[in-house]
């Protein structure tokens, strides 16, 4: 039978099953994997054909060193085309799939054009919208190169710059294919439009969308300067990071440039620069336990964002009251914390809130409305919240009749939202053949994926249990092991010595 764990703190669900019984836990990382925190930093100063810029190589140069201090991996650009932005793009996606945090600095001349930003390399020769978008690397393509990084996602753009262009664009070249989407004016005072990243991608600009940036009067633009200083204090919670960033932006230009952050972090507190001076490195995926290492000060910083209606402070203060080792645990407060973050829409809270009215913690227990919250952070993506509901489907809880057809639907789409849990064990279904629409490629496929996103139990299994999984789809693993360079050997589904190296590299260790 499938079986169904949860706990107040974890966000992790285990599946167990029929024939191949594998629980699998949080998603952990190996101390020996690769870099787990990576950066790309560009900076655009000499532009060929358009107006050049005075402080982005400055700012460039002095971000890179900082990121550097503080542990991260830097691949630094200065002046690059756009094809050598394109090779870099690609080849950071393919690095931040085995990274903790991976984060793309932009500096340089950005432009909005039909609601789009692009980011324009130096050899850009543009007249049009259209030349606009096949020369320039647009935000999607930074996202895109972010997207697959284990833990958080960053995008920082100081490119909010005079759009040098103006409303010279010849709007009507953006016509000239019929697949064209209707042109608006780009806008000639400059500035990006605003973003809507997936969630656990942070977006930050260095103008709220419709502002212009300031390069500054010294070396460094107002906003590179106050990065640099905000991102080297160890012990500063992210999200308030970059609200203390705004804040100092805004008194050094007297108010005219407001820094902006666009996206939904997850409810893990992360810290760029590391833990306070004497404070304890925690378990990242124990959130309950890790907000409640905040100082009181960022506590108090998290209240005043509460109210405001921020609903990732209301989520920390909620974890923070679910932590039964501290002092300051009272369920009733989470749940109250919770109703006013899921009420704002946060699936995380509709989720956390769901398990609580389910176990009937610091509230009367409804399953009714335990059901309906599931439900409501399942369709807005929230993979736990799907994954979730697929046990529930499967065993008919909450007063849902069993369907497993539905259960495997609900697995599935779990899987291709990159629940790492899901994904290995949607292929362990595939393997047992209880999806007949899908054969050992398909197991291959999430196998791989699963081991990609850093699940070390995933790992280990493939090391010492792989004969768990049918010849097939071994020599199907081996396939895609190879097709991404990481294995050279036979394709014999014998996963021996080589095999093992393979499987270790994809995860993001190098032997020695």
């Amino acid at each position: 039978m499938f079986q169904r764990f949860d706990n107040v703190i974890s966000h992790a669900f285990i599946l167990m099953l029929v024939s191949s019984i594998v629980c699998l836990g949080a998603t952990t990382r190996s101390v020996e994997a690769a870099s787990d925190r990576i950066a790309l930093v560009f900076g655009m100063a000499d532009y060929r054909h358009l107006p050049p810029l005075t402080n982005t190589k400055n700012d460039a140069e002095a971000i890179s060193r900082t990121l550097e201090q503080i542990g991260f991996d830097v691949t630094l650009s200065v002046d690059a085309s756009g094809a050598e932005m394109e090779r870099l793009l690609d080849d950071f996606s393919f690095r931040s799939e085995v990274a903790d945090l991976a984060l793309i600095y932009f500096a340089g001349h950005g432009i909005e054009v039909q609601g789009e930003n692009f980011m324009i390399p130096v050899d850009a020769n543009v007249a049009s919208n259209k030349d606009v978008q096949s020369q320039s690397p647009s935000l999607k393509n930074l996202l895109s190169a972010v997207d697959r990084a284990r833990k958080m996602r960053i995008v920082i753009l100081d490119s909010c710059r005079d759009n040098p262009l103006g409303d010279t664009l010849d709007l009507a070249a953006a016509q000239a294919t019929e697949s064209a989407p209707s042109v608006e004016a780009t806008r000639g005072g400059g500035g990006l439009a605003a973003a809507n990243p997936d969630r656990g991608t942070l977006v930050a600009f260095a103008a709220k969308d419709g502002q212009v940036a300031l390069d500054g009067s010294g070396d460094n633009s107002p906003f590179a300067l106050s990065l640099m200083e905000k991102m080297t204090q160890p012990g500063l919670e992210i999200s308030l990071m970059f609200r203390q960033i705004r804040d100092s932006v805004l008194a050094q230009t007297g108010n005219l440039q407001e820094p902006h952050t666009y996206g939904s972090l997850t409810g893990i507190p992360f810290y760029l620069a590391g833990p306070a001076q004497g404070g304890e490195s925690l378990d990242i995926d124990d959130a309950s336990k890790a907000w409640s290492s905040l100082r009181p000060d960022q506590e108090e910083q998290l209240l005043a964002l509460a109210d405001l209606g921020d609903t990732r402070s209301m989520l920390g203060l909620a974890y923070m009251r679910l932590n039964p080792n501290e002092g300051r645990f009272d369920p009733k407060a989470a749940v109250d914390f919770l109703s006013r973050a899921a009420a704002a829409g946060s699936p995380e809270a509709q989720f956390e809130l769901a398990k609580l009215y389910e176990r009937g913690t610091g509230v009367a227990q409804n399953a009714e409305k335990a059901l309906e919250l599931y439900q409501a952070a399942a369709a807005q993506n929230f993979a736990d919240a799907i994954n979730d509901l697929g046990f529930l489907h499967y065993q008919g809880g909450l007063g849902l009749p069993a369907d497993p057809g539905k259960a495997l639907r609900l697995f599935e789409r779990a899987a291709d939202l990159r629940h790492p849990q899901a994904q290995f064990n949607f292929a362990a279904l595939i393997d047992d053949g209880h999806i007949p629409s899908k054969g050992p490629q398909d197991a291959a496929k999430y196998l791989y994926n699963a081991l990609r996103s850093g699940s070390q139990d995933v790992l280990n299994l493939l090391s010492e249990r792989p004969t768990m999984f049918t010849p097939d789809t071994r020599r199907a693993l081996q396939v895609r092991l190879k097709d991404n360079d990481f294995y050279t050997g036979a394709i014999d589904g014998d996963f021996g010595p080589g095999t093992q190296r393979s499987i270790r590299r994809a995860y993001g260790i190098e032997d020695s």
